[in-house]
């Protein structure tokens, strides 16, 4: 990789990165303004960017929208959602249809023109039955049948996206909503046809590249170092790139970001320890930047399946009043973070409607835990309070320890502190319920994907969303057994009709019979159950043009019938086998024999959170939203199954000859829209 200009004139760069190693950041000098480089070289998530596809939800997501791919929107530099090169969208039907008119001159790098067609092949791509990408993270999630198509269940010609000429667009959408900031995201980029076509496992590589952004890949290792350099054909329009980086490198973040800025190694860092913050708030202060982020510190129940007394609310209650969070804003994370008891921060609507009614009351928390049967703690096992690494995150152990502190003090509780790989903790944070867990919390992070409605509840609905995560042990018990931990698929489903892999299996009608008829059962009923919900829940997802579910199930049977060979029967009938059954292939899903099951046994909480939730998306009033939005944090906050602690602010050291450099707000952090930086 080619270095940084002021870089190679630093011979002694590598031996001060050693010094910092050894000493600590103590005795370095403030960083000096240099002459101005070619290139500037920034840090993104370590070993999270081993693609480019913008349809995966990693770390690419912070180069693909907006720096090597522009969408019909996008952000600008103050992270506000803007036309890119959509000219403009003209809503209709309620905001259910949108019509986007798309601007002339847009390029590729390889100079042809931007177009409809190009959206709607790349989006179509992601919504492909054979495709696993994050249809979540775009605008595919609101298309109109996307998920039908997805599933096997309905076919292309369903689906809400027309292209009417090359430069006009027509979205029909499952919900009405205003989809401009899910236009924005990375998995509703365009991609260039020919070269994904002819190369489609690679063709993100340097040499088969072609992107519509202000830069082209210039180098590309997964996981390692990568360059971004100008793309020649790049047209914008004012405000669209006002940089004038020549050249972009990116490295996986080091785990000693600061003491590599201070060698010149980086041009822009984040801080993440408050003792990196201290020093440098003391030795170069004009170099320091705070900047928004929609992140909130939380304790989240780790959804163990265990049996404990986290199962009586008043046990999680005690703890949550038992919590003192100023001394963990400051001095145990140096004021890096703001104050909340709530799942908001502020300037979100959604802040002043929440509220936390478990003020910090040491004494009526000791008189709840006696409640509970557990005076003075006694008769509590040792709980457990799960971490990223030190590595990972250092603030989330420093905030445990200090909780863990607290909760031995105030209540004679005890926890041990378990620092977690980033995977299994993914797994503990997001993911449901996992083996092994053992009862406790986990020092987490809810976020906001990206600024919109959906995303104001900061994941509290996600917490609780993944069936069996909350409720009665038995109702947990059952979920743990059938729906997060099977090999593949559902054993009990195999068992009604046949393993999904046994290619044997689908080829004759007579072996389909089972399945329709399993298939026509639980539509009878989850038709009946919805039919008995709020009329805003319905319109979410019943709404015009919505294929119901027999008329999906006839689509399936239409599929065999059509198939001309016993493999194409097969795979026909492992699509429809997937629709009504559960399993991991390759995420976990829940088929509508699993929603049958949770429409009969969840709990109110979760029953509560699924109603809001559809009716958010469906919701066109920003004030309604708000308070959809705010009647989930609130419920999570008396549930006592998450604990805000506090929100957390980017902070980020920039050198002085450098500007424009955007600190991520959203999921991922780090830095993004890197096209508007700029070198004096």
């Amino acid at each position: 990789m080619k270095m940084n200009q002021r870089l190679q004139r630093t011979g002694a760069a590598c031996f001060v990165s050693i010094l910092c190693g050894a000493a600590g950041l103590a005795g370095l000098p403030s960083p000096a303004a240099d002459a101005a480089p070619t290139a500037v070289t920034v840090p993104y998530p370590p070993d999270s960017i081993a693609t480019l596809d913008p349809i995966d939800w990693a770390g690419q997501i912070l180069i693909d929208q907006g720096t090597i791919f522009e969408g019909l929107y996008g952000y600008n530099a103050k992270n506000q959602i803007v036309p890119k090169i959509a000219r403009k969208a003209v809503p209709s039907q309620g905001e259910r249809v949108w019509t986007i008119y798309l601007r002339h001159n847009a390029k590729w790098s390889n100079g042809q023109p931007v177009t409809a067609q190009d959206f709607k092949y790349a989006w179509m791509r992601l919504l492909s039955p054979t495709s696993n990408g994050a249809t979540w993270a775009g605008v595919e999630g609101v298309i109109l049948n996307g998920d039908a198509y997805q599933a096997g269940a309905a076919s292309a010609s369903q689906v809400g996206i027309k292209v009417i000429n090359p430069y006009e667009l027509k979205l029909t959408l499952s919900v009405a909503t205003n989809p401009e900031g899910l236009l924005a995201l990375s998995a509703s980029m365009p991609l260039y046809p020919p070269s994904v076509k002819q190369h489609p496992s690679n063709w993100f590589m340097p040499k088969y590249f072609v992107g519509d952004g202000p830069y082209v890949v210039h180098s590309f290792v997964p996981n390692g170092p990568f360059t971004l350099t100008r793309n020649p054909h790049y047209v914008g329009g004012p405000g669209y790139n006002v940089g004038n980086v020549q050249e972009i490198h990116l490295i996986p973040a080091p785990s000693v970001s600061v003491e590599d800025y201070l060698s010149n190694k980086l041009d822009a860092a984040l801080i993440l320890s408050p003792s990196d913050y201290r020093y440098a708030l003391a030795h170069f202060k004009n170099q320091v930047h705070k900047a928004p982020a929609a992140i909130i510190n939380a304790l989240n129940w780790d959804h163990s399946t265990v049996a404990s007394p986290l199962n009586d609310q008043r046990v999680r209650e005690a703890i949550a009043m038992a919590i003192n969070r100023r001394p963990i804003i400051n001095p145990v994370l140096h004021n890096m973070v703001g104050w909340t008891t709530v799942f908001s921060i502020p300037g979100l609507p959604t802040y002043p409607l929440e509220h936390n009614p478990y003020a910090y009351n040491v004494a009526a928390a000791r008189k709840l835990l006696a409640e509970a049967g557990y005076p003075h703690g006694r008769g509590i096992p040792q709980l457990y309070l799960y971490t990223p690494t030190v590595a990972s995150n250092p603030n989330a152990v420093a905030m445990a320890e200090a909780i863990a502190q607290e909760l031995k003090t105030s209540l004679n509780l005890h926890f041990k502190i378990e620092p977690t790989n980033a995977t299994e903790f993914g797994v503990i944070d997001f993911g449901g319920l996992a083996p092994g867990i053992k009862p406790g919390y986990a020092v987490a992070i809810a976020q906001v994907n990206w600024n919109q409605p959906l995303n104001w509840p900061f994941q509290a609905d996600q917490w609780v969303a993944k069936s069996g995560t909350v409720g009665s042990q038995a109702f947990r018990q059952y979920a743990a057994q059938h729906w997060w931990f099977p090999t593949t698929y559902d054993p009990r489903d195999i068992k009604l009709w046949g393993n999904p892999t046994n290619s044997r299996l689908g080829v004759s009608y007579a072996q389909w019979k089972p399945l329709i008829a399993a298939a026509k059962k639980d539509i009878a009923f989850l038709n009946a159950w919805t039919a008995k919900q709020p009329a805003a829940y319905q319109a979410t997802v019943n709404g015009p043009g919505t294929i119901p579910l027999a008329q999906s199930l006839t689509h399936f049977e239409s599929m065999f019938h059509q198939a001309k060979t016993a493999a194409a029967k097969h795979a026909a009938w492992k699509l429809l086998w997937q629709w009504v059954g559960s399993g991991r292939d390759p995420y976990e899903f829940q088929g509508l024999n699993a929603q049958v099951y949770v429409d009969q046994h969840e709990s109110s909480l979760e029953y509560h959170m699924r109603i809001w939730m559809g009716e958010l998306a469906n919701v066109g009033s920003s004030t309604k939203a708000a308070q959809l939005s705010a009647d989930m944090g609130n419920a999570m906050i008396k549930s006592g199954y998450m604990i805000p602690l506090n929100y957390v602010e980017n902070v980020y050291l920039e050198k002085p000859n450098l500007t424009g450099v955007v600190a991520n707000p959203w999921a991922w952090g780090y830095f993004y829209q890197l096209q508007y930086m700029r070198v004096k």
